[in-house]
Protein backbone atom coordinates (compact mmCIF):
# COMPACT_ATOMS: atom_id res chain seq x y z
CA UNK A 1 0.00 0.00 0.00
CA UNK A 2 1.34 3.42 -0.99
CA UNK A 3 1.59 6.14 1.66
CA UNK A 4 -1.24 8.20 0.12
CA UNK A 5 -3.53 5.13 0.26
CA UNK A 6 -3.26 4.94 4.05
CA UNK A 7 -6.24 6.46 5.86
CA UNK A 8 -7.16 9.90 4.54
CA UNK A 9 -3.63 11.10 3.90
CA UNK A 10 -4.55 11.80 0.27
CA UNK A 11 -6.64 14.81 1.40
CA UNK A 12 -3.83 17.13 2.61
CA UNK A 13 -1.57 15.81 -0.15
CA UNK A 14 -4.18 16.65 -2.79
CA UNK A 15 -4.74 20.08 -1.23
CA UNK A 16 -1.04 20.94 -1.37
CA UNK A 17 -0.39 19.55 -4.87
CA UNK A 18 -3.53 21.07 -6.41
CA UNK A 19 -3.04 24.50 -4.82
CA UNK A 20 0.63 24.64 -5.84
CA UNK A 21 -0.37 23.61 -9.37
CA UNK A 22 -2.95 26.42 -9.51
CA UNK A 23 -0.22 28.97 -8.75
CA UNK A 24 2.32 27.44 -11.12
CA UNK A 25 -0.03 26.86 -14.09
CA UNK A 26 -1.49 30.37 -13.96
CA UNK A 27 2.03 31.81 -13.60
CA UNK A 28 3.31 29.87 -16.64
CA UNK A 29 0.28 30.89 -18.72
CA UNK A 30 0.66 34.56 -17.79
CA UNK A 31 4.39 34.49 -18.59
CA UNK A 32 3.91 32.76 -21.95
CA UNK A 33 1.29 35.35 -22.96
CA UNK A 34 3.46 38.24 -21.62
CA UNK A 35 0.77 39.40 -19.24
CA UNK A 36 3.20 39.75 -16.31
CA UNK A 37 6.94 39.99 -15.75
CA UNK A 38 8.78 36.67 -15.30
CA UNK A 39 10.59 37.83 -12.14
CA UNK A 40 8.29 37.11 -9.18
CA UNK A 41 4.96 38.80 -9.99
CA UNK A 42 2.17 38.90 -7.45
CA UNK A 43 0.25 35.63 -7.36
CA UNK A 44 -2.94 37.60 -7.90
CA UNK A 45 -1.46 39.30 -10.98
CA UNK A 46 -1.00 35.89 -12.62
CA UNK A 47 -4.77 35.36 -12.36
CA UNK A 48 -5.97 38.77 -13.54
CA UNK A 49 -6.24 38.54 -17.34
CA UNK A 50 -8.01 35.76 -19.32
CA UNK A 51 -7.34 32.93 -19.97
CA UNK A 52 -5.19 32.43 -16.86
CA UNK A 53 -7.88 34.18 -14.80
CA UNK A 54 -10.32 31.39 -15.64
CA UNK A 55 -7.81 28.68 -14.80
CA UNK A 56 -6.81 30.42 -11.57
CA UNK A 57 -10.42 30.79 -10.41
CA UNK A 58 -11.49 27.24 -11.17
CA UNK A 59 -8.46 25.63 -9.53
CA UNK A 60 -8.63 27.79 -6.39
CA UNK A 61 -12.33 26.99 -6.00
CA UNK A 62 -11.41 23.30 -5.94
CA UNK A 63 -8.68 24.12 -3.40
CA UNK A 64 -11.34 25.75 -1.23
CA UNK A 65 -13.35 22.53 -0.99
CA UNK A 66 -10.23 20.43 -0.43
CA UNK A 67 -9.22 22.79 2.37
CA UNK A 68 -12.63 22.59 4.04
CA UNK A 69 -12.59 18.78 3.86
CA UNK A 70 -9.05 18.60 5.26
CA UNK A 71 -9.88 20.91 8.16
CA UNK A 72 -13.06 18.98 8.96
CA UNK A 73 -11.19 15.67 9.09
CA UNK A 74 -8.59 17.27 11.38
CA UNK A 75 -11.42 18.52 13.61
CA UNK A 76 -13.00 15.06 13.84
CA UNK A 77 -9.64 13.45 14.57
CA UNK A 78 -8.84 15.78 17.47
CA UNK A 79 -12.37 15.34 18.85
CA UNK A 80 -12.01 11.55 18.77
CA UNK A 81 -8.57 11.59 20.39
CA UNK A 82 -9.50 13.97 23.23
CA UNK A 83 -13.21 13.42 23.98
CA UNK A 84 -12.92 14.31 27.70
CA UNK A 85 -10.69 17.40 27.55
CA UNK A 86 -12.90 20.54 27.39
CA UNK A 87 -9.99 22.92 26.71
CA UNK A 88 -8.86 20.96 23.67
CA UNK A 89 -12.45 20.55 22.40
CA UNK A 90 -13.08 24.32 22.63
CA UNK A 91 -9.85 25.10 20.79
CA UNK A 92 -10.72 22.44 18.22
CA UNK A 93 -14.12 24.05 17.46
CA UNK A 94 -12.46 27.46 17.25
CA UNK A 95 -9.89 26.05 14.85
CA UNK A 96 -12.56 24.63 12.55
CA UNK A 97 -14.43 27.95 12.46
CA UNK A 98 -11.24 29.89 11.70
CA UNK A 99 -10.20 27.37 9.06
CA UNK A 100 -13.49 27.57 7.20
CA UNK A 101 -13.36 31.38 7.33
CA UNK A 102 -9.92 31.17 5.74
CA UNK A 103 -11.30 28.89 3.01
CA UNK A 104 -14.09 31.37 2.34
CA UNK A 105 -11.43 34.04 1.91
CA UNK A 106 -9.67 31.84 -0.64
CA UNK A 107 -12.93 31.55 -2.57
CA UNK A 108 -13.18 35.37 -2.61
CA UNK A 109 -9.61 35.63 -3.93
CA UNK A 110 -10.42 33.15 -6.69
CA UNK A 111 -13.52 34.96 -7.90
CA UNK A 112 -12.77 38.67 -7.29
CA UNK A 113 -9.60 39.71 -9.12
CA UNK A 114 -7.29 42.38 -7.73
CA UNK A 115 -7.46 44.71 -10.72
CA UNK A 116 -11.27 44.58 -10.89
CA UNK A 117 -12.54 44.67 -7.28
CA UNK A 118 -9.44 45.53 -5.29
CA UNK A 119 -10.96 46.00 -1.83
CA UNK A 120 -13.02 42.81 -2.03
CA UNK A 121 -9.87 40.98 -3.13
CA UNK A 122 -7.95 42.45 -0.17
CA UNK A 123 -10.74 41.32 2.17
CA UNK A 124 -10.35 37.79 0.82
CA UNK A 125 -6.59 37.95 1.31
CA UNK A 126 -7.02 39.12 4.92
CA UNK A 127 -9.40 36.24 5.61
CA UNK A 128 -7.18 33.70 3.88
CA UNK A 129 -3.82 34.68 5.30
CA UNK A 130 -4.76 36.64 8.43
CA UNK A 131 -7.42 34.30 9.79
CA UNK A 132 -5.52 31.35 8.30
CA UNK A 133 -2.43 32.20 10.35
CA UNK A 134 -4.59 32.21 13.50
CA UNK A 135 -5.88 28.79 12.45
CA UNK A 136 -2.30 27.58 12.17
CA UNK A 137 -1.55 28.99 15.62
CA UNK A 138 -4.56 27.18 17.14
CA UNK A 139 -3.48 23.89 15.55
CA UNK A 140 0.06 24.42 16.81
CA UNK A 141 -1.27 24.99 20.34
CA UNK A 142 -3.37 21.84 20.04
CA UNK A 143 -0.28 19.92 18.96
CA UNK A 144 1.51 21.23 22.05
CA UNK A 145 -1.33 20.27 24.40
CA UNK A 146 -1.59 16.79 22.89
CA UNK A 147 2.09 15.93 23.17
CA UNK A 148 3.67 13.55 24.02
CA UNK A 149 0.73 11.17 24.56
CA UNK A 150 -1.07 11.80 21.26
CA UNK A 151 1.39 13.93 19.28
CA UNK A 152 5.13 13.61 18.86
CA UNK A 153 7.29 16.58 19.76
CA UNK A 154 8.70 16.62 16.23
CA UNK A 155 5.28 17.44 14.75
CA UNK A 156 4.80 20.27 17.23
CA UNK A 157 8.20 21.81 16.42
CA UNK A 158 7.60 21.42 12.69
CA UNK A 159 4.26 23.22 12.92
CA UNK A 160 5.75 25.92 15.11
CA UNK A 161 8.54 26.49 12.59
CA UNK A 162 6.05 26.79 9.71
CA UNK A 163 3.90 29.15 11.80
CA UNK A 164 6.91 31.42 12.44
CA UNK A 165 7.75 31.29 8.73
CA UNK A 166 4.21 32.34 7.88
CA UNK A 167 4.17 35.18 10.43
CA UNK A 168 7.50 36.55 9.22
CA UNK A 169 6.19 36.48 5.62
CA UNK A 170 3.03 38.34 6.66
CA UNK A 171 5.08 41.00 8.46
CA UNK A 172 7.45 41.43 5.54
CA UNK A 173 4.60 41.64 3.03
CA UNK A 174 2.64 44.11 5.16
CA UNK A 175 5.55 46.51 5.69
CA UNK A 176 6.72 46.44 2.06
CA UNK A 177 3.15 46.88 0.76
CA UNK A 178 2.53 49.88 3.03
CA UNK A 179 5.75 51.46 1.77
CA UNK A 180 4.95 50.66 -1.87
CA UNK A 181 1.38 51.97 -1.83
CA UNK A 182 2.06 54.99 0.39
CA UNK A 183 2.05 57.30 -2.63
CA UNK A 184 5.79 57.90 -2.71
CA UNK A 185 6.20 55.85 -5.90
CA UNK A 186 3.18 56.99 -7.87
CA UNK A 187 -0.56 56.33 -8.07
CA UNK A 188 -2.64 53.40 -9.36
CA UNK A 189 0.12 50.87 -8.68
CA UNK A 190 -2.58 48.25 -8.06
CA UNK A 191 -3.25 48.13 -11.82
CA UNK A 192 0.46 47.91 -12.70
CA UNK A 193 1.47 44.48 -14.08
CA UNK A 194 4.88 45.30 -15.60
CA UNK A 195 7.82 46.74 -13.65
CA UNK A 196 11.17 48.09 -14.82
CA UNK A 197 14.09 47.35 -12.46
CA UNK A 198 15.15 51.00 -12.84
CA UNK A 199 11.80 52.33 -11.58
CA UNK A 200 11.36 53.85 -8.16
CA UNK A 201 9.54 51.43 -5.92
CA UNK A 202 10.88 48.35 -7.65
CA UNK A 203 12.71 47.09 -4.53
CA UNK A 204 9.69 47.25 -2.17
CA UNK A 205 7.62 45.70 -4.98
CA UNK A 206 9.97 42.72 -5.22
CA UNK A 207 10.11 42.35 -1.43
CA UNK A 208 6.31 42.35 -1.33
CA UNK A 209 5.90 39.79 -4.12
CA UNK A 210 8.58 37.46 -2.72
CA UNK A 211 6.87 37.69 0.69
CA UNK A 212 3.52 36.78 -0.89
CA UNK A 213 4.93 33.66 -2.57
CA UNK A 214 6.71 32.75 0.67
CA UNK A 215 3.45 33.18 2.61
CA UNK A 216 1.48 31.02 0.16
CA UNK A 217 3.95 28.15 0.34
CA UNK A 218 4.24 28.40 4.12
CA UNK A 219 0.49 27.74 4.27
CA UNK A 220 0.82 24.75 1.98
CA UNK A 221 3.75 23.44 4.02
CA UNK A 222 1.61 23.50 7.17
CA UNK A 223 -0.87 21.06 5.63
CA UNK A 224 1.98 18.74 4.71
CA UNK A 225 2.38 18.11 8.46
CA UNK A 226 -1.14 16.58 8.46
CA UNK A 227 -0.21 13.72 6.14
CA UNK A 228 1.26 11.44 8.78
CA UNK A 229 -1.64 12.09 11.16
CA UNK A 230 -4.23 11.44 8.46
CA UNK A 231 -2.73 8.04 7.72
CA UNK A 232 -4.26 6.93 11.02
CA UNK A 233 -7.85 8.03 10.43
CA UNK A 234 -10.74 7.11 8.15
CA UNK A 235 -14.35 8.33 8.01
CA UNK A 236 -17.45 6.53 6.81
CA UNK A 237 -21.03 7.59 6.22
CA UNK A 238 -23.80 5.81 8.14
CA UNK A 239 -27.16 5.65 6.35
CA UNK A 240 -30.24 5.96 8.57
CA UNK A 241 -33.50 5.31 6.71
CA UNK A 242 -36.51 7.41 7.79
CA UNK A 243 -38.91 5.48 5.59
CA UNK A 244 -39.18 2.43 3.37
CA UNK A 245 -40.18 4.56 0.36
CA UNK A 246 -39.47 8.11 -0.79
CA UNK A 247 -43.11 9.25 -0.58
CA UNK A 248 -43.79 8.32 3.06
CA UNK A 249 -43.38 10.82 5.88
CA UNK A 250 -40.81 9.88 8.54
CA UNK A 251 -43.47 9.94 11.26
CA UNK A 252 -45.68 7.53 9.37
CA UNK A 253 -42.83 5.08 8.98
CA UNK A 254 -42.11 5.09 12.71
CA UNK A 255 -45.78 4.53 13.50
CA UNK A 256 -45.97 1.56 11.11
CA UNK A 257 -42.75 0.17 12.52
CA UNK A 258 -44.06 0.41 16.10
CA UNK A 259 -47.35 -1.26 15.06
CA UNK A 260 -45.45 -4.15 13.52
CA UNK A 261 -43.34 -4.54 16.66
CA UNK A 262 -46.46 -4.59 18.87
CA UNK A 263 -48.16 -7.11 16.60
CA UNK A 264 -45.07 -9.25 16.64
CA UNK A 265 -44.82 -9.17 20.40
CA UNK A 266 -48.48 -10.21 20.78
Amino acid sequence: MWWFQQGLSFLPAALVVWSAASFVFSYITAIVLHHVDPLVPYISDTGTIPPERCLFGIMLNVSTFLGMATMYVRYKQVSALSPEKPKILRLNKLGLSLGWMSCFGLCIIANFQKCILYYVHVLGACLTFGVGSIYMMVQTILSYLMQPELHSKDIFWARLAVLLWSCSSILSMFVSSVVLYSGLYGQNLVQKLHWDPQERGYIPHIISTVSEWSLAFSFLSFFLTYIRDFQKISLRAVVSLQGQTLHESPGGFRAEEQALLIAGSI
